[in-house]
């Protein structure tokens, strides 16, 4: 015996997944963010672990490059700290080996990396973030093995100084007005 409705339920399934599909490619634009494995990240060989918790986050790795900074590179994307006392030794640090610069993508993306990367000192964050990936691979808080932008504005400027191609496509959730 067939039951009148079954073939009802399966074309209302069939239509709902069909809906969602579509729909989820323009309604659910997710936000991007800026994310850079340091000199001490890539030689360090914490590439893969870092990688890996990523994904495990629920981050999408958008785009990927290794890049080797020269100190004109490094004094550009640094500029905002080009005052501080530190700047002449994180331009030496960065300019040390390659690092890999990503863009990672997922919903509320800049602050769930930011909490993911954990404090900036990494000493501070293998006490109070152990589980943090400065608490896995980083030594101080020059040597702290990751980057990530702080706010929409950052992500926008520092996702287009590397992938010039995206400048244009950098949609976030997050509306600054």
């Amino acid at each position: 015996m067939r039951f009148p409705f079954v073939g009802f339920i399966t074309i209302l399934v069939l239509v709902l997944l069909a809906s969602d599909s579509c729909s989820s490619t323009h309604e659910n634009i997710e936000e991007k963010t800026l994310a850079i494995i340091k000199p001490d990240g890539l030689l360090g060989n914490y590439t893969d672990d870092i990688k890996r918790t990523i994904s495990e986050y629920g981050f999408h790795i958008f785009k990927e490059k290794t890049v080797q900074f020269d100190e004109a590179t490094v004094k550009r994307f640094y500029e905002e700290h080009s005052s501080k006392s530190f700047f002449s030794s994180l331009t030496k640090y960065m300019t040390s080996g390659p690092v890999l610069v990503m863009v990672l993508e997922k919903d509320n993306a800049i602050a769930d990396w930011r909490a993911l990367m954990g404090p900036t000192d990494a000493r501070k964050a293998k006490i109070t973030h152990p589980h943090s990936i400065r608490s896995m691979c980083g030594l101080d808080t020059q040597k702290n093995c990751v980057h990530g932008s702080d706010s929409t504005k950052s992500a926008e400027r520092e996702i287009s100084f590397f992938f010039r191609e995206l400048s244009a496509d950098i949609i976030t959730e997050h509306d600054e007005l």
